[in-house]
């Protein structure tokens, strides 16, 4: 009886594993035949193509000398291989002028050369299944026509055999093993896996049946974060892979909701989302700055909710907030809190100036720009960020908030958190390169901006060649134990996860539905420009910064003219260029640079007073900037270095008559998303210049294809779901340390 059971439990396992892998196998054998006809069929084309180009031309003149005995000659000589069957010339009137003794007589030339036809074809004759191409022969003299080539294939039909003896059989011994394993192992583990399974019904846990044993203390671990990593897994499923989900400022509030049980933003940026400024009438005017990191995050703000934290820079700022030094934003429609800091300009000279922007920007973008270290510019930044952690503990509504910390100002800041706050969720998100470990060694404080960085619970950086940099420069300089498999840091007992997440930007974009026609912005922008109807425009936007690429841009532009002198006063290219750190020497020379480079190029190639260039050193607002990409038929992002650059994915959502054409630099994250850009080195003057008549020459229906390739990729990874990546991963991380606690304190 016993062993009746035992039958019965193998059959339950083996049947329906028999009756699958069958069903798999019938399901399969039918599509490898098809493959395997394709694959054959493209092998023979080829073969057909390189014959045809190796006797076009010794074919072509005898048939132009009319020699009709060494044409006979050179055909017999070229089917000596044993799979082209017979080679047969016809004319353009479908006449058989040549043939080999073996050409079949049931295929005519109307047949073989019918233009209704593919150029490659598979005829069943009597005599069994041939492939027919023809290749187009035109000789210096006499008739033209068409080489016919016929391959025998009656080889695939044995190889197809083959191939479905070996696949079934494969298939069979799968089967066996399979079935084999499947039942030892569930003899094996049956006993004690259906108590564990009868305990966890009546509620008294899966691992009570092995506690007698010993082994729960073992597996207790195991079993929990299998129970998270499935839970993480299944709301990664619902949330962020069903392909019916819209990221949308309604699914981050849900998340947050669900799996952060409401938890508030607190985000910290060096950059405010909304700068206050006094005009000449004396009235307050609000503008968004021109910076992806704003961008990128204010939307997210906007659908979650929570505090910004950023310094206030406006000179009205002061003048808006209430006793806390906080204001709601946006004006119009407030949503979230944003609190400023205020600086003196003592300490945004050491801290933002100095460290930031004189040692640590160029470090991270290996510019041809030496980075400078002073000691009272590292202690103004150690200053400032121990001021934004106060901030954040004083917005800190319990005592595991969520906060993403952002860019490159604050490294500090996750440690200076973490002591006063051990349980927050601290994420850093890095929206500038990360160096090689040589590079980063030229920092002398390298030790604190790791030990303060790795405070962060998660460490997020644009792609994962700049995650591989910051796992390498931790190794180098800290003691840490480095999971590579896991992407993770472990330092005295603090866990930091590495993890790359692309940006990007709101979709669907704020002004959707909004905006006149592209044709009629293209008009507004000519006219306001002075330029003639039907003026091509290209278009750059981007701060007044040296590794943005703008002289490398205009040095392309440049050389565009000299190479395609017909388009000298046809084409302009517009560039918006914000000003930057003008206080400091470096950008103030680039500046001076830019502007006489456009000059000299101006100088020689304004034709008719269109100029070839127009540089736009100036603030332009969010809507301004977007008038001008649907207006410009190309956009250039030449940036010698670059995190994300959010200004490709602008110029992409910008274009909602799919057309236009991205010129990208390979140094830019975006680079690693949007392929279909025509990507260049912007080192390279005459790739770009090339790359740019390309895309002001390129037709309609490519520049279609390509933008609406772009515009899926930008509409599904919008800002959103980054953020909602961050947001699932910290939600995992916080059930983690939870279970963690739980099961310390239980033992």
């Amino acid at each position: 009886m016993k062993g009746f059971r035992s039958l019965k439990l193998s059959l339950r396992f083996i049947l329906p594993l028999a009756v699958v892998l069958g069903v798999l196998a019938y399901s399969v054998v039918p599509l490898v035949d098809k493959l395997t006809m394709r694959w054959f069929v493209r092998d023979m084309d080829m073969r057909s193509q390189l014959i045809a180009n190796t006797l076009h031309d010794p074919l072509a003149e005898l048939i132009g000398l009319g020699n009709k005995a060494r044409i006979n000659s050179l055909l017999l000589r070229a089917i000596q291989d044993e799979r082209l069957l017979a080679l047969g010339y016809c004319s353009d009137e479908g006449t058989l002028l040549y043939r080999t003794p073996t050409f079949p007589k049931s295929i005519s030339c109307a047949a073989a050369t019918d233009d209704s036809k593919a150029a490659s074809q598979i005829l069943q004759l009597p005599e069994g299944a041939v492939h027919v191409t023809r290749h187009h022969i035109i000789p210096e003299t006499g008739t033209k026509g068409d080489l016919i080539l016929v391959h025998d294939t009656s080889f695939i039909e044995r190889r197809s055999a083959d191939t479905r003896k070996y696949i079934i059989g494969l298939f069979v011994v799968l089967g066996v093993v399979t079935s084999l394993v499947t039942v030892f192992v569930a003899h094996l583990s049956w006993r004690g896996w259906m108590e564990g399974v009868r305990a966890m019904l009546k509620g008294e846990g899966l691992l009570k049946p092995f506690t007698a044993q010993g082994v729960d203390s073992e597996l207790q671990p195991l079993v929990g974060d299998l129970k998270t990593l499935m839970r993480s897994m299944e709301a990664e499923r619902r949330l962020a892979d069903d392909s019916t989900i819209t990221w949308s400022p309604d699914t981050l509030r849900k998340l947050l909701h669900k799996q952060l049980t409401g938890e508030k933003i607190i985000v910290v940026s060096n950059r405010e989302p909304y700068i206050h400024s006094k005009i000449d009438a004396g009235d307050i005017e609000v503008h968004r700055p021109a910076s992806g990191l704003v961008t990128a995050v204010e939307p997210v703000m906007r659908a979650c909710s929570g505090t910004w934290i950023a310094h206030g820079s406006g000179n009205a700022d002061r003048d808006t907030v209430d006793t806390n030094d906080r204001v709601m934003v946006p004006p119009h429609q407030p949503e979230y809190n944003l609190r400023r800091i205020w600086l003196t300009q003592e300490e945004e000279k050491g801290y933002y100036y100095g460290f930031s922007n004189e040692g640590f920007w160029p470090l991270c973008h290996n510019a041809h720009v030496r980075p400078v270290f002073r000691t009272s510019d590292w202690e103004q930044y150690v200053a400032i960020n121990q001021r934004f952690a106060d901030a954040v503990v004083t917005e800190a509504d319990t005592d595991n908030p969520v906060v993403l910390v952002q860019d490159y100002h604050f490294a500090l800041l996750p440690e200076m958190i973490r002591r006063v706050l051990p349980k927050a969720t601290i994420i850093t998100f890095w929206h500038i390169p990360w160096p090689n470990p040589e590079s980063f060694g030229i920092c002398p404080w390298r030790h604190e901006l790791l030990k303060g960085m790795l405070g962060s619970t998660i460490l997020g950086f644009h792609t994962p060649y700049h995650c591989k940099n910051f796992l390498e420069t931790v190794d180098r300089y800290l003691e840490t134990r480095i999971e590579h498999e896991s992407s993770t840091i472990s330092r005295r007992g603090q866990l930091t996860m590495v993890e790359s997440y692309p940006i990007s930007i709101q979709w669907p974009p704020p002004w959707q539905g909004t905006l006149p026609p592209v044709e009629q912005t293209y008009g507004e922008i000519l006219s306001t420009l002075g330029l003639p109807t039907g003026h091509l425009l290209g278009i750059g936007v981007d701060r007044m910064d040296y590794t943005k690429g703008i002289l490398e841009r205009f040095n392309a532009v440049e050389r565009m003219f000299e190479l395609h002198p017909e388009l000298v006063g046809h084409f302009t290219f517009i560039q918006i260029a914000a000003p930057s750190r003008s206080a400091l020497e470096e950008y103030q020379a680039f500046e001076a640079r830019l502007h006489a480079l456009e000059k000299r190029i101006n100088s020689r190639f304004t034709c008719g007073g269109i100029p070839a260039i127009i540089l736009k050193a100036e603030h332009h607002e969010p809507d301004q900037v977007n008038r001008y990409y649907r207006a410009a038929q190309v956009c250039m992002v030449t940036s010698l270095h670059d995190g994300m650059n959010l200004v490709a994915k602008e110029y992409v959502a910008s274009r909602d008559d799919e057309r236009g054409v991205l010129i990208l630099s390979q140094f830019t994250g975006a680079a690693n998303e949007l392929y279909e850009a025509l990507i260049v080195n912007p080192y390279h003057v005459e790739q770009t210049a090339e790359a740019l008549y390309q895309g002001l020459t390129m037709p309609e229906y490519e520049q279609q294809e390509r933008m609406r390739s772009m515009r899926a990729q930008v509409r599904d990874f919008n800002v959103y779901r980054w953020a909602g990546r961050m947001l699932l991963d910290a939600a995992r991380v916080r059930q983690r340390e939870k279970l963690a606690t739980r099961i310390g304190r239980e033992s």
